[in-house]
């Protein structure tokens, strides 16, 4: 059961930075929330804790609620500034 928990925050993690990656830069400082590139670390960092340390260790509940907080309060409010979508990136 603990294998599928960190399986699932470690899907949590890809998702979340492939989000933060995908936002504008823009859209972070409209939010009134930290700089993409830290949004970026703090993610990425905390997906690789995860990765090695598991959800249950003393790196590991921090992390997952680092990826928590980018879930359920950076992302509704990058989504709010950016009417939902990520920027397009072509004319296409």
């Amino acid at each position: 059961m603990m294998l599928l928990i960190t399986l699932a925050a470690l899907a949590l993690g890809v998702f979340d930075f492939v989000d933060a990656a995908i936002r504008s830069s823009e859209a972070y400082v409209a939010a009134g929330k930290l700089t993409k590139p830290a949004w970026l670390a703090i993610v990425g960092i905390s997906t690789v804790v995860v990765w090695m340390f598991g959800l249950i260790s003393f790196l590991g509940i921090p992390a997952i609620v680092a990826l928590l907080v980018y879930l359920v309060d950076v992302r509704p409010a990058l989504r709010g500034v950016t009417g939902g979508r990520p920027p397009r990136t072509s004319s296409w």
